[in-house]
């Protein structure tokens, strides 16, 4: 073990729950046709309808992007007939739009949302832990270092940890086709956040040089 003569290790943590603030909405469309490229977007017929939809809402165009496309064959060969799923990536940068938008999807026979990944402006909140937690532990160096009557000379040493805690969604739907007006009479109802929270945790270990004890 690494010895590291007159100091003192101070330690001090921060958390700090923050709120998504956009979103992407990841969507399948089963196409009875296969195109590729960006050219899907418009001369996929079930692609073209629900961009149509959403512009109509109204979202950007550009908010949707093509992410893959996945040949589907019933014999290994393809053929003419031969159908293809796409899948999409939905931006929502209001998150006051986010119900519509489901309700544009919902609104497409073809369309299944997969799942819904939360975005979040963590940056501030990592810095603004990070003063926090320094703040806290130099005022707690003080505080030992003048009970043992010793003074702070500087920082021996420095690390800093910090990670993201985030609880699980109530549903993701895994490429299940939403139903508009709600589940049926013989399925229960899952439920879907429309808004979603993570935790923000900083913690640091501060070894700081003193006077001889």
């Amino acid at each position: 073990m690494e010895s590291k003569p007159d100091t003192i290790k101070v330690s001090s943590t921060y958390k700090e729950e923050i709120p998504a603030t956009h979103a992407d909405l990841h969507v399948a469309v089963k196409g009875s046709s296969i195109v590729g490229g960006n050219e899907a977007m418009k001369k996929a017929k079930e692609v073209n309808g629900l961009v149509e939809a959403l512009t109509s809402f109204g979202l950007k165009s550009e908010a949707v992007t093509l992410q893959g496309v996945h040949i589907e064959t019933e014999s290994g060969v393809l053929l003419k007939s031969s159908s293809a799923t796409y899948r999409l990536k939905i931006h929502c940068e209001e998150l006051s739009q986010l119900a519509g938008l489901l309700d544009v999807i919902s609104s497409q026979k073809n369309a299944a949302l997969e799942r819904i990944e939360w975005k979040y402006n963590e940056d501030e909140a990592r810095e603004r832990g990070l003063n926090i937690a320094l703040e806290k532990a130099k005022t707690k160096a003080q505080k030992i270092a003048a009970s043992f009557n010793v003074k702070l000379l500087g920082v021996y040493d420095f690390i800093e940890n910090s990670y993201d805690e985030e609880a699980p969604a109530m549903f993701q739907p895994q490429a299940r086709m939403m139903k508009r007006g709600g589940a049926s009479a013989d399925e229960p109802n899952l439920g879907m956040d429309i808004q979603h929270n993570k935790t923000i945790h900083v913690n640091v270990d501060i070894w700081y040089r003193v006077s001889a004890f």
